[in-house]
């Protein structure tokens, strides 16, 4: 059974990244000890833009030292030399290093960089075989017509066989989007080998540069970073050499103008351009030249609140910038990800994961890093996908999370707030948010509706139409209103919002389930090396003993719909029948009346935290309990002492925390933090629609 995976192009510029990217997620959540490697890389490995996008995104263990084998220079002087053996033997020992610290080690192969192609597609070919790794082949569909790039396809996967290499799979990458489906059938219908092959359109995102990588490439100085950094790609650049009116002529969406910086005129006139819906939003300016723009202009610049877009100098003249801003590649960065949302998603719509899991045969790990929970999370959430509605549309972690969900379709999602100001924030962010549905509650033809069900739902303590009226103003009622009314599946706030002004609504309008008596709260803890489920942290300060057995049985519930097995420890300051008191009596009753509602559930207490988590403890204090030393579900006594617990595990293991969870409801509402990241929302984004999809 093969160790390793050996990604190959034959030729550059076939986006090779998307791909690496796309398995190394895949695998991600398959294998505990995960390497990589570059046969070759550029200059230091610490500044290697691919090796920095994995161990950025991936917890690797192994310093980026570690992760190549011979720097290009050197490479470079060996094929000179002749030397082809002793480079060969050279890399594969470093890579047999890796080899012996990980599970699986994913290889990625050159970049046709300066050496011979002809040479570095043998060299492929060969350290493929030498390390005993299948291959899978990246072709290159840019600027090819259908039959092209079957043809192409085909025949490269012939080469590399012919050097007797194992193929797992073939990927035709950069196919023309219009063509993807027609370039499928060819291969279906003239595909004659046993390993599959999969095909993936091109996307301007991908395919072009960023305005940071063309900062970084010119070494330019950055005057104004604008509302969203340099990460706004660039589809096009324009020189201004002309007159304002004929140069506004020849914007385009995603356009870099490159002007001189004594043309205060072009430099208004963009800015203008950008701020007016007449023109095209353009990407950014870069001003040419050795001279600075004049004092008045930047004054005048400076005093502008929110600058749109970036602006970057550089010393050279306009006709050398252009030059070299045509040559600056496009690369999925570490530090862009927008990017790598959309390189995943195309990955993932487009690769059929398990059938190229199986031609690589992966070795599956038992234990669960938080790595492998969070992409757990996202693909069982893109199994059935839900709506989901956000009621703090113009939240910036809001919107950027969105992007990311939209463009892997993990959900469906609408956005709460004033159309014209979240499209405007959307777009100020440089954003592309199209396919999120954007209502204003005060505009909605919802609302009249919405106002007479909550009356008749809050009628028994006396809230008045006007009341009503004024409440479904509220972004959190009206989403949780949305919820109620199936109109979304469930509903995710509390970025700006206090968690009362979260969860209130839906106690007052989605309610428990039934059999359910209280709404409670989890974190899903993940540990180094596996998941725990500690309740309740966030709701419920002091739990009766019926509140307490609720919490257990909830608890349970959501560990199982996460795929964690329960076994349930009510955690108390004492153990077994050791301790006595009214707090320790009172997790005893819970206890029984969680095993007279659930025979089946395995659960023990009052038991203590360190015997309910460590075996050696558990022989000592219990040692015939299931649950002891096992335990995978820790319910609290009361809010002081979870809340606290969760945060010390957090702060002193590096665990990821991952909640609260709001459970109980009849419909999920769940509940951020106003310190929440933009992975945190992604993360409960997508744990809303799973727990809708249950």
């Amino acid at each position: 059974m093969s160790k390793g995976l050996y990604i190959a192009a034959m030729e550059p510029n076939s986006g090779k990244s998307l791909v690496v990217l796309g398995v190394v997620e895949m695998l991600s959540s398959r294998v505990q000890n995960l390497g990589f490697f570059r046969p070759i890389v550029q200059g230091d490995p610490k500044v290697d833009s691919h090796i920095q996008l994995i161990r950025g995104r991936y917890p690797l263990g192994l310093p980026a030292e570690q992760l190549f084998g011979v720097r290009h220079d050197e490479a470079r002087r060996a094929v000179a030399d002749g030397n082809e053996d002793r480079l060969l033997k050279r890399i594969l020992g470093r890579f047999r290093d890796i080899q012996r610290q990980c599970d699986f080690v994913v290889c990625e192969g050159t970049d046709f960089g300066g050496l011979a192609n002809a040479f570095e597609f043998d060299f492929n070919a060969q350290l493929a075989n030498h390390l005993g790794c299948p291959v899978l082949i990246v072709t290159n569909g840019h600027g090819r017509g259908e039959a092209e790039v079957v043809d192409w396809a085909r025949a490269t996967r012939q080469e590399f066989q012919e050097l007797d290499c194992t193929i797992a799979a073939t990927i035709v990458n950069r196919v023309n989007a219009a063509d993807v489906d027609a370039i499928e059938q060819r291969l279906r219908d003239g595909w004659p080998f046993e390993d599959p092959a999969f095909v993936v359109p091109e996307d301007d995102v991908l395919a072009k540069p960023t305005l940071g990588e063309i900062a970084r490439d010119l070494q330019a100085q950055c005057l104004y970073e604008g509302v969203e950094g340099l990460a706004r790609v660039v589809h096009d650049y324009k020189v201004a050499a002309m007159h304002v009116p004929q140069f506004l002529e020849y914007l385009s969406e995603g356009t870099l103008v490159i002007t001189p910086s004594d043309r205060a005129d072009v430099l208004l006139a963009s800015l203008m351009a950008f701020y007016s819906e007449a023109f095209p939003q353009i990407a950014g300016i870069v001003l040419t030249g050795e001279r600075a723009p004049d004092d008045s202009v930047r004054r005048l610049v400076d005093g502008l609140r929110r600058l749109p877009i970036p602006i970057i100098r550089v010393a050279s003249d306009t006709f050398a910038t252009a030059m070299r801003i045509s040559a600056v590649p496009a690369v999925i960065g570490a530090d862009n990800p927008r990017k790598i949302a959309t390189a995943l998603g195309m990955f993932e719509a487009h690769v059929d994961s398990q059938r190229l899991e199986r031609r690589i045969e992966v070795v599956r790990s038992a234990r669960v890093t938080p790595l492998m929970f969070e992409y757990d999370l996202i693909e069982r959430a893109k199994r059935q996908r839900q709506h989901i509605v956000l009621p703090e549309g113009n939240d910036e972690r809001i919107l950027r999370a969105a992007e990311i969900l939209l463009r892997r379709q993990v959900v469906d999602l609408t956005l709460l707030g004033a159309e014209d100001d979240v499209r405007q924030h959307i777009a100020g962010l440089g954003l592309e948010l199209a396919e999120a549905q954007v209502i204003d509650p005060a505009q909605s033809p919802w609302h009249a509706d919405f106002a007479t069900e909550l009356v008749e739902l809050r009628k028994h303590k006396g809230l008045t139409e006007d009341q009503a009226q004024d409440l479904v103003h509220d972004a959190t009622y009206f989403g949780t209103m949305m919820v109620h009314k199936q109109l979304a599946d469930g509903m995710v706030s509390g970025a700006t919002h206090t968690t009362a002004n979260t969860i209130r609504p839906a106690f007052q309008i989605i309610r428990a389930r039934p059999g359910i008596s209280v709404v409670s709260s989890v974190f899903l803890m993940c540990l180094k090396d596996r998941v725990l489920v500690y309740g309740d942290c966030a709701v419920i300060p002091r739990p009766t003993a019926e509140q307490l057995a609720d919490i257990a049985v909830s608890s349970a519930h959501t560990a199982r719909m996460f795929g964690i097995e329960p076994r349930v420890a009510m955690l108390s300051y004492s153990t077994g029948a050791s301790g006595y008191g009214s707090d320790v009596d009172k997790v005893r009753q819970a206890t029984q009346l969680v095993r007279e509602r659930m025979p089946d559930l395995i659960v023990d207490g009052p038991i203590q935290y360190d015997a309910a988590v460590d075996p050696k403890v558990a022989q000592k204090k219990l040692p015939d309990s299931n649950v002891a030393g096992r335990a995978t579900v820790f319910v609290f006594p009361d809010l002081n002492t979870g809340n606290n617990t969760y945060k010390a595990v957090q702060r002193t293991s590096g665990a990821v925390a991952i909640g609260p969870v709001i459970q109980g409801l009849s419909k999920p509402i769940n509940d951020l933090s106003r310190g929440c990241t933009v992975t945190d929302i992604v993360n409960t984004i997508a744990i809303t629609a799973i727990q809708a999809q249950a």
